[in-house]
């Protein structure tokens, strides 16, 4: 099938720099997926980048004290073990920028009816601390942005990392225009979960048929029921059966039917849909960048 070369994609050169290669957390992953979607002729003028961010831009959903504590590196060392990550002046340059990377590709897909970021899903990021990965909450920030501004009226996070979005669900627990769905892999990361408005906790080693079958009915349902204005896709594939940090045994054919289902149902039903690429963890560091363009392939053939 053709992929079409004018699928809106949100990157920024600042995604990717130099860190430790046997870190769990793979920060090549970024400037990988960007060149792999490049070698299949997916950037042109389609690409855009968002601008450099700052903690002022985040203080909508954060504690102000939290991301200038994070930005100027006064954390303490027990808040930085939890993130998992060592600071630096690139990373925080790649941590505030990403959100607005997110919001930028959730208005291109109120335009275009669907876009891509190559990045985001730092779902695990809450009010005043960060932890697994995650500093500061794109997902979050993006649909609070997008309500506050009145550019829609309701969003649903649709998050299908394999670990439970606890972060984006506390920081939009009483955002009543906002809808949280996590469907995730329930021994796991992170042990102590936040209520999402709705979570489905699935058992390990569940394989391509049975999880296609919850997606799709939960989607379904949640299209027809809430009629949102915007789906936010938390396209992570740490739901793949060799995955470093996932638990399920879901195939790589079957993360591709899974994206291809996500946003066949949001095309049927005429709701905008911006991606992000959320979890994956993989020592081949450019079979990463490959699981992660699946949802970006997907989106470009329809």
């Amino acid at each position: 099938m053709a992929l079409n070369p004018h699928l809106p994609l949100v990157y920024h050169p600042n995604y990717s720099f130099s860190f430790d290669p046997n870190h769990r957390f793979v920060m090549s992953k970024f400037a990988r997926l960007y060149h792999h979607v490049k070698g299949l002729g997916l950037v042109g003028d389609n690409l855009e980048q968002p601008p450099l961010g700052t903690p002022d831009d985040l203080s909508l959903i954060h504690c102000d004290n939290y991301v200038h504590d994070l930005w100027h590196n006064r954390l303490d060392a027990k808040a930085m073990r939890r993130i998992g990550l060592p600071w630096s002046h690139s990373l925080m340059a790649r941590t505030f920028t990403a959100p607005l990377g997110t919001l930028k590709t959730a208005r291109l897909a109120l335009t275009h009816g669907v876009a891509c970021h190559l990045a985001g899903g730092t779902h695990h990021a809450h009010y005043d601390f960060g932890s697994g990965y995650c500093m500061v909450n794109d997902l979050a920030f993006t649909a609070q942005t997008l309500i506050n501004s009145g550019e829609v009226t309701n969003v649903l996070v649709f998050d299908l990392d394999v670990h439970q979005g606890d972060g984006t669900a506390a920081l939009l627990q009483h955002q009543p225009y906002a809808f949280t769905c996590s469907i995730h892999c329930e021994k796991n990361f992170p042990f102590r979960k936040c209520p999402s408005d709705l979570d489905i906790g699935l058992a390990n080693h569940i394989s391509d048929d049975e999880y296609l079958g919850v997606v799709d009915d939960t989607l379904v349902h949640l299209l027809d029921s809430l009629n949102p204005d915007l789906v936010l896709y938390d396209a992570g594939v740490d739901i793949w059966q060799q995955d470093g940090l996932g638990k399920l045994d879901v195939s790589w054919q079957g993360i591709a039917q899974r994206d291809r289902l996500v946003l066949k149902r949001c095309a049927q039903h005429n709701t905008p849909v911006a991606t992000v690429i959320g979890g994956g963890y993989d020592k081949d560091h450019e079979r990463l960048a490959a699981r992660h363009a699946i949802v970006v392939e997907q989106a470009a053939q329809l």
